[in-house]
């Protein structure tokens, strides 16, 4: 039986990836660096194997996965190339992996890891499902039918996949490091849009997404009357969501869903038609919506006394607006404040007024030091340039943390994509030990 060895299995993709060929009955183990990262968690209640990189953990008869942050010299693929070692780029080996399934690739510039989740959750209720999420879940069966997955554009990543059906929820400037514009973003989608095989299943209420030429057809959904799936007589509540569905105006079902703001509507309206493409009943839908959790940094809620924290991965301008839209429907009438964590100084820089205007929408915001990558330099930008934007912010520091406590009985909202968490952490420390004091 063939070992599958994976250089990098702590990488969100790869970890996933390591879950869905130990769950599908595969012989699997991998290396990494020895620091922990929340990614391998799953892969140690699956008692996978993890060893640091040493080029002694390369065997004859393995195949290597190699993880994209890994270069070709990396001791551990010059000595597999040594002995004569199968090595595979991850992408490469997932994308020749979807096609033993009907595979879902979900993309977008915001909410391809939520739509994902959803989507695996309703189609598994279905039938039998494999899925890869971003966030570093996967699972894997055996006898799966479909295989959903997060596609990610940035370095055009996703053309790596030549998937059944592609959900696109947004084109948006982002990755700045990377793409030139948004007409470089554009084109990277329209690219993958000429590798679908079955259909496109895209926001038509994004401008950019109605241009998109294809081979197959495209079916769109959203907001707007011209869409072939239509939301409809929305009704907000701090319980969830609850809208009807015209599909090319026939009234089709109404849904309910325990989620918040206009994203999840339009979320799950990509879920929905895609489950009507694949004669998947309303009734199963709306179970499976009943019992979805969510996924992990996405709104995730943790209660200490009268305070409510919220955890979520909110890393662009568009997102920041969504999280607050969110919170302001849930917690209507409570206090909304923000603390933020930029990721990379090129999107910091390349949003910054945009950044300065979301974060307004709450009612006080708080920024930490920005998360640089190791890809760029940070030249003369700093957080101060942000917080001289925003009216009645402070730019805060784990150690002074407890300037937070004036908030009494406020949502706050911890949102980034690098390490806001140790700010949420040290937080938490707080307010148990003011409660215990």
């Amino acid at each position: 039986m063939t070992v599958f060895h994976f250089t990098g299995i702590k990488g969100s993709g790869m970890s996933s990836l390591a879950q869905i060929l130990f769950d599908a009955g595969e012989q699997v183990q991998g290396s990494d660096v020895d620091k922990y990262f929340f990614t391998e968690q799953p892969l140690r209640e699956r008692n996978i194997p993890i060893f640091t990189f040493n080029p002694d953990n390369i065997k004859e008869g393995m195949t290597i996965i190699a993880g994209n942050a890994f270069p070709d010299d990396h001791p551990e693929l010059v000595r597999a190339r040594e002995i004569g070692v199968e090595i595979i780029r991850y992408h490469k080996f997932l994308g020749e992996y979807i096609g033993n399934y009907t595979s879902i690739a979900i993309t977008g510039a915001h909410g391809k890891t939520s739509t994902t989740g959803l989507m695996s959750h309703v189609v598994g209720g279905y039938k039998p499902t494999s899925y890869l999420i971003g966030d570093g879940t996967g699972a894997g069966h055996e006898n799966a039918e479909f295989f959903v997955m997060e596609a990610c554009e940035y370095r055009r990543h996703f053309l790596a996949y030549n998937p059944d059906y592609a959900v696109m929820t947004n084109i948006d400037f982002d990755h700045p490091d990377y793409f030139a514009n948004i007409e470089d973003v554009y084109s990277a989608f329209q690219s993958l849009a000429l590798q679908v095989k079955k259909a496109i299943i895209a926001c038509g209420d994004d401008e950019h997404l109605q241009r998109i030429q294809a081979k197959v057809p495209v079916v769109y959904y959203g907001f707007g009357e011209e869409n072939d799936f239509e939301a409809r007589n929305v009704d907000k509540t701090t319980e969830g969501t609850k809208f009807d569905v015209f599909v090319r105006n026939e009234f089709y079902s109404t849904f309910f869903i325990p989620l918040f703001g206009d994203h999840a509507v339009l979320n799950t309206l990509a879920v929905i038609t895609l489950c009507q493409y694949e004669g998947i009943s309303p009734d199963i839908i709306q179970e499976r919506l009943n019992s979805y959790k969510g996924v992990k940094r996405r709104f995730t809620e943790t209660d200490i006394g009268n305070n409510v924290l919220i955890d979520d991965y909110a890393h662009h301008p568009t997102e920041i607006r969504a999280t607050i839209q969110s919170a302001r429907q849930k917690f209507p009438g409570r206090e909304l404040v923000a603390v933020f964590q930029p990721h990379t100084f090129t999107r910091t820089q390349a949003f910054l007024q945009d950044f300065a205007d979301s974060l307004s929408l709450a009612d006080t915001a708080y920024l930490c030091d920005i998360f640089g990558s190791a890809r760029e330099t940070q030249g003369a930008l700093s957080i101060h340039d942000l917080a001289s934007l925003i009216e009645g912010s402070a730019v805060i520091t784990t150690e002074g943390i407890e300037v937070l406590t004036k908030h009494e009985g406020a949502v706050f909202l911890f949102m980034g994509a690098g390490d806001v968490h140790k700010f949420q952490d040290a937080f938490e420390n707080v307010l148990k030990n003011n409660e215990t004091a």
